[in-house]
């Protein structure tokens, strides 16, 4: 457990190696996900048999973390990124790495635009423009319902709408991870399906044109969002994980 800026509290899990080690990969889970996600735990396996630590943690709102989720906002959830890698940087870890998940892919990229100390970045399926994502997914009429109700379907398929300030997409207005992406000085791979249902393409697409660093953009054919097809999991965890190991 630790704090972020605002004094909330964030669920983490620490998982190390058998051996020492100062290389350590910071891991930021989805939208409406936990730290135990499935790819969370997969590249936590993955890694930690290369000899490198992982921390996970909970978004504020999910999982374990403090707060309720109707109050997330983009900002929220960076402030307890960049507190994470505090964390981790305090704790003697020196070759860090920062890898995010859809949603989590958004704070990975703003994240990694304001630190120089992190060696390397994976991106699974990153929301660039989670603002477009949103009007794409709610439509005119979601949006307006939205605005006026605090609430938005589960997004998930389950039954319920969910409770969630309309402060979230005013918040992600505020943010430009495109020309964020032009100051990310760490290594930069991205795995994202070509069938995502969820993400645009042209999303990774434009985020990658804008990196000036060293930079990969894989592209599975036929995956969707999940990478629900075992090989399509299998490829993208192991793409991700190759990266931290060639890096760190």
């Amino acid at each position: 457990m630790f704090h972020d800026a605002a004094g909330h509290r964030v669920a983490g899990i620490l998982a190390t190696p058998s051996q020492p080690t100062d290389r350590m990969v910071v891991l930021c889970h989805g939208f409406l996900s936990t730290k135990n996600s499935s790819t969370n735990k997969a590249l936590t396996r993955l890694l930690t048999e290369q000899g490198i630590a992982t921390f996970r943690f909970d978004f504020f709102g999910q999982g374990e973390s403090e707060g309720p989720f109707s109050d997330i906002t983009l900002s929220i959830a960076l402030d307890q990124a960049m507190s994470a890698l505090d964390v981790v940087a305090s704790s003697g870890y020196r070759r860090i790495g920062l890898m995010g998940s859809s949603f989590g892919g958004l704070v990975a990229i703003l994240t990694a635009a304001k630190r120089t100390d992190l060696r390397a970045v994976a991106l699974k399926c990153p929301v660039a423009d989670f603002a477009e994502v949103l009007r794409l997914e709610l439509g005119e009429a979601g949006m307006d319902t939205w605005k006026q109700r605090g609430e938005i379907p589960d997004v998930t398929g389950g039954p319920r709408p969910l409770r969630l300030h309309y402060a979230l997409y005013e918040d992600c207005l505020g943010y430009d991870a495109y020309k964020a992406a032009e100051s990310m000085h760490a290594p930069v791979l991205a795995v994202q399906g070509d069938c995502d249902e969820l993400v645009p393409l042209h999303q990774s697409r434009r985020l990658m044109d804008g990196i000036r660093t060293d930079k990969r953009l894989e592209i599975l054919k036929e995956a969707d969002h999940g990478f629900t097809k075992r090989e399509d999991f299998l490829r993208m965890t192991e793409l991700i994980a190759s990266w931290m190991v060639q890096h760190l």
